[in-house]
């Protein structure tokens, strides 16, 4: 026992430092970036975020899993983003105001792209020391989790209430906690990695992955996971703007929210944490469609919400746009996650991680996020100094309301085309799952699990 809860207890500092590593900057950049003229271009850094997640979490699986155990991969990759965080920060503070647009990007996007497969390799390396300690993953994986949202939080609550919010400190505060993380990784169980002697070019590559998309299951899953993976950083690249934006409408001038946006926002962690706990029970009870649909609807609730909310009299609605965002994250994100462990062989837990992340954070953020800014913010809302509040206000409601109808039509589809899959018989390695199973290998799981 004492051994068992000592595993949990590293598990949950390890998911603490990295979401409290992602949460220094990931809702509160956007307000920095509006400070120093920028705000036409917020959008792109999230873009960024999603476009090297198309490619560096699956590269980063692949070496993983073939040569560099997941821990130390872990630990490298958050040094190195940790150091160009950290050079962000210091170009800004060397800068002042005279902030451009090109240096500041690329010290960024070179620190995201090793930051982002670390979600994943962060999972792999949890799944391996919970089934090194005989744990059940389902179970026992949640409430470990949940503390990563709490480091976000913690993190969230620092910025704010320091005033990083509105500083370049905020990517200074990641990039030390990237460098505390790059060192307690190496204390992690070792992780296995499968030599490639004697392997065909595609197990070599780690592309065995991509072999999920031959099982229908999987295949429809993965899409809409890319689509779904549309709206997860439209709030975070805006959310906090846009409740920043109503400090210059005079009658919301002094609200206590307008000049606390990111702790606001914190709300939405705070329900993400709550949330966690319930996915092993919503797991069994509804299946993986029953509980992806609830996600669905509830990123219909979130953008809804946000449209008819204010910091004045339309607080509550705000307030419950925060709370319906921990269904709307954790049911997809993290249910997904344990899915596609559950679907797959442990030769390949970090490239399936790193396909999932691709998915997601990858093409469906990526693109959800550029035509968000290009076509819907930017087109209704004017960030610049000239921009006119009152009109901004407008446009803000529009563009929520797209992006809720943008989930509604999806969740219908998802409804009528993904079917849960049979549990009766025991989860088997990828290749005899795909070679044997045919076209119907949906039962290829744990028999005491319902996904």
């Amino acid at each position: 026992m004492a051994s068992t809860n000592g595993i949990k207890t590293r598990l949950i500092i390890m998911n603490f430092l990295e979401f409290a590593i992602w949460g220094s900057y990931l809702v509160s950049l956007g307000i920095y970036l509006s400070s120093v003229g920028l705000g036409s271009k917020v959008f792109w850094f999230y873009t960024a975020q999603g476009l090297v997640s198309l490619i560096m979490p699956a590269l980063v699986g692949i070496v993983a899993d073939k040569w560099i155990p997941a821990q130390k991969m872990l630990s490298l990759c958050h040094g190195i983003a940790g150091i160009f965080m950290l050079l962000a920060g210091w170009y800004c503070m060397q800068s002042g105001g005279n902030v451009e647009f090109g240096t500041l990007f690329t010290f960024y996007i070179i620190s995201i792209a090793f930051f982002m497969p670390t979600i994943g390799l962060a999972n792999s390396v949890a799944f391996n020391a919970l089934n090194k300690a005989n744990l059940d993953t389902v179970t026992a994986f949640p409430p470990i989790r949940v503390f990563g949202t709490v480091g976000f939080i913690c993190a969230e609550l620092f910025v704010n209430f320091t005033g990083y919010q509105n500083t370049y400190a905020q990517l200074i505060t990641s990039g030390v906690l990237s460098m505390l993380m790059m060192a307690y990784s190496l204390s992690m169980p070792a992780c296995p990695v499968n030599p490639t002697s004697g392997r065909s070019l595609s197990e070599t590559l780690g592309l065995n992955a991509f072999k999920l998309f031959k099982r229908r299951t999987m295949a429809i899953f993965f899409i809409f996971s890319m689509l779904l993976g549309v709206c997860l950083q439209i709030t975070n690249s805006y959310g906090t703007t846009f409740i920043d934006s109503f400090k210059a409408i005079s009658r919301f001038a002094d609200d206590w929210a307008a000049n606390n946006a990111t702790a606001l926002t914190a709300v939405s962690q705070a329900s993400e944490a709550l949330c966690i706990l319930l996915i092993p029970y919503c797991l069994k009870r509804f299946g993986i469609k029953g509980v992806m649909l609830i996600a669905m609807f509830a990123w219909v609730l979130r953008f809804g919400f946000f449209g008819i909310g204010n910091t004045g009299g339309g607080l509550i609605f705000l307030i419950l746009s925060c709370i319906v965002y921990g269904v709307a994250f954790d049911f997809f994100n993290i249910a997904g996650g344990l899915f596609v462990d559950k679907q797959t062989d442990k030769s390949i837990r970090s490239s399936a991680q790193g396909l999932f992340m691709i998915m997601t954070n990858g093409v469906g953020a990526s693109v959800g996020t550029f035509i968000a800014g290009t076509y819907v913010v930017n087109r209704f809302v004017d960030m610049s100094p000239a921009g006119n509040p009152e009109t901004n206000l407008i446009g803000w409601q529009h563009s929520w309301f797209i992006f809720a109808a943008y989930a509604l039509v999806l969740c219908v589809l998802f409804m009528l085309f993904f079917r849960n899959p049979e549990h009766s018989k025991p989860q088997v390695g990828l290749d005899k799952t795909i070679d044997e199973a045919g076209d119907d290998p949906e039962g290829m799981v744990e028999a005491d699990h319902k996904f």
